[in-house]
């Protein structure tokens, strides 16, 4: 089992939804989460003042699923996610040693 775990823009985040119920996601968790990485935050401007967003606002997705899912579950979040620009967003694809389903006591992949 793998564990996808991707941060993306937030105006993002409908269309990579739609996109994995398109390969049969079944589901997700999504968390709010504020970041930066290589553009190091932006600039504003605020009645006439300049200053500095450190953290950005990011979309924080968790996909638990069958090892042979994950490289389709990357591929359709790059795709989806993908604006061009800096800042759109990473992909981590971790082991997961394993799962169990509360309601049921199911465990590995079952459970998922």
């Amino acid at each position: 089992m793998k564990l996808v775990i991707a941060v993306i823009k937030p105006h993002r985040l409908e269309a990579v939804r739609e996109a994995l119920a398109g390969i049969g996601v079944a589901g997700m968790t999504v968390c709010e989460a504020k970041g930066f990485g290589r553009q190091k935050g932006q600039n504003e401007i605020y009645r006439g003042a300049e200053y500095a967003v450190n953290m950005l606002p990011k979309v924080r997705l968790e996909i638990a699923c069958d090892d042979a899912l994950a490289p389709q579950i990357v591929e359709t979040i790059r795709n989806a996610a993908n604006n061009g620009q800096i800042g759109d967003g990473k992909i981590f694809v971790l082991e997961l040693a394993g799962a169990t389903r509360i309601r049921t006591g199911e465990s590995g992949e079952l459970a998922l």
